[in-house]
């Protein structure tokens, strides 16, 4: 199916742009392949949250986790099929955890304390596809993320509402597991993928 989307729309591209190198293409075409599977993902996560009736719970858990995923950035899956299987659980069955269970907001401080450190040391964390290079840019994205971190622990023990601040929590521990360098030796995946870009160039 993502063939059947993605080929037309390239060879629309390469026929109305001639100058374009197989290297412009091969970019273009990973843009493509990742907008696809993300609205696919998206669509077919949304649908599954209707069916259980926690779309509201998925909606926030989702904004409220790209916040910090969006500085922190992280592992992606290989395979679009194992990226699918991965976010459904982990986009519908962390939102479900939130709901049902009850921390107290010392527990939840704590958690977001050690997330927050982790993040710190960790963040961000690139991968071999697309290495974060640029050194000002890896420290700009280290300290979103902290300030972030820090933002979500203190609302989570704050707030009097339980889904809430789990969530908040929730999504710091889901992105320390996401950018740890032993999950990504783990999974097989290259870490620290800036060392090795620059020693190539």
């Amino acid at each position: 199916m993502k063939n059947i989307v993605i080929n037309p729309l390239i060879r629309y591209i390469q026929a109305n742009n001639p100058n374009y190198s197989d290297t412009k293409i091969a970019e273009i075409r990973y843009g493509l392949v990742s907008i696809y599977i993300l609205i696919t993902k998206l669509v077919f996560i949304f649908l599954l949250s209707i069916l259980l009736n926690i779309e509201n719970q998925v909606i926030f858990f989702t904004l409220i986790y790209t916040g910090i995923r969006s500085f922190s950035f992280g592992l992606h899956s290989n395979k679009s099929s194992y990226c699918l299987i991965s976010s459904s659980i982990i986009f519908i069955g962390i939102p479900y955890l939130c709901s049902v269970i009850h921390l107290k907001s010392i527990i939840r401080g704590i958690i977001g304390c050690v997330s927050m450190i982790f993040i710190f040391l960790h963040s961000p964390a690139d991968t071999h596809k697309r290495p974060i290079v640029n050194p000002t840019r890896r420290m700009v994205y280290k300290y979103l993320s902290t300030i972030i971190a820090i933002f979500y622990t203190s609302i989570s023990i704050l707030t009097s509402n339980s889904f809430i601040g789990n969530v908040l929590v929730g999504s710091l521990v889901l992105q320390c597991f996401i950018i740890s360098p032993l999950v990504y030796k783990m999974l097989g995946h290259p870490y620290n993928n800036y060392l090795t870009y620059q020693k190539n160039h």
